[in-house]
């Protein structure tokens, strides 16, 4: 790898950091504002803002014209598997607790290097694999407060939510490259809004009240949490692999945790701060890559 290509992929992967720590600062905003306004219709309204955002930040430039095809069957999918990602995990929290369903969908950090070997039959190297192992562990530690070996409609709900975000990750990572990145975020956020805009209505009791707190999280999570984070995410997986994307949105219950403390005072237990230990270790397997020479770098898109 050249020094510029270097240099490009440290950027992007510092980028994916911050993205996550948005998404992981977000949740308490959030988490306050669930209670002012149902979750769809939340996800209709962040989304629109932030397709409304991009649109008028691009200007619609790419959609239309040379290669405009290509960035609508990669947009299309990608906020298909955004809105769903985001749906699964919505109604799996009427069953599961707000921990395990950070877990499960944290779970998508192993389905990727997974799927990808699958779909696109090229496995990750030794250290992505052995990184990506290790965070989970720590994912666990982290969220988790008990084990249940039983797997509920809550648990298969939220399963479903970890698949639809690893794909998202892979479909971005196939196409990050092929496209326009302006295009490819406002395409996949558009149609995630228009996704979240037909369902909200019909598919859960709505409601909402304009209190600050609402009206704050829309703005925050529209304009940065959406908007800014996928449209980093779309040029960020030009330079680094899918697999590495998924272990680095690991850290968001790190960043939600943080958060948290600075906001609310709460506090890691032993268990907690080793799962966020594990999870550093895992993306550090992976950045330092001590299995060489058996380890190979697997390439964009795994």
């Amino acid at each position: 790898m050249s020094r510029g290509s270097g240099a490009a992929h440290w950027r992007a992967e510092l980028s994916l950091a911050l993205v996550t720590l948005v998404w992981g600062a977000t949740f308490v905003v959030v988490k306050a504002a669930l209670a002012e306004v149902s979750a769809l219709l939340f996800l209709a309204l962040r989304f629109s803002l932030a397709a409304a955002v991009l649109l008028a930040l691009f200007r619609g430039r790419a959609l239309f014209g040379p290669g405009a095809g290509a960035a609508w069957r990669a947009g299309i999918p990608a906020g298909l598997c955004l809105f769903s990602g985001y749906a699964f995990q919505t109604f799996g929290l009427y069953f599961n607790s707000p921990s395990k369903s950070a877990f499960l969908t944290g779970m998508s950090t192993v389905l990727v290097p997974l799927l990808g070997a699958l779909i696109y039959r090229r496995n990750p190297g030794i250290s992505e694999a052995a990184g990506v192992a290790v965070a989970a562990v720590g994912m666990g530690l982290l969220t988790l407060e008990r084990m249940e070996p039983r797997m509920g409609p809550g648990d298969m709900l939220t399963l479903g939510c970890a698949v639809m975000f690893a794909l998202h990750i892979l479909v971005i990572g196939h196409y990050a490259r092929r496209v326009s990145f302006e295009a490819l975020s406002l395409i996949q956020v558009a149609t995630a809004a228009v996704c979240g805009s037909m369902t909200f209505f019909w598919w859960e009791p709505y409601f909402i009240r304009w209190t600050p707190a609402a009206i704050l999280a829309i703005v925050i999570t529209g304009v940065l949490g959406t908007a800014l984070a996928f449209s980093i995410q779309s040029y960020a997986q030009r330079h680094t692999t899918a697999t590495r994307t998924g272990l680095i949105f690991a850290l968001e219950p790190v960043f939600a945790w943080v958060t948290s403390f600075l906001i609310t005072g709460e506090t890691l237990g032993i268990r907690q701060t080793s799962g966020a230990a594990l999870i550093l270790a895992g993306i550090a397997v992976v950045e330092l890559k001590p299995f060489r020479p058996a380890d190979r770098e697997s390439g964009l898109p795994l």
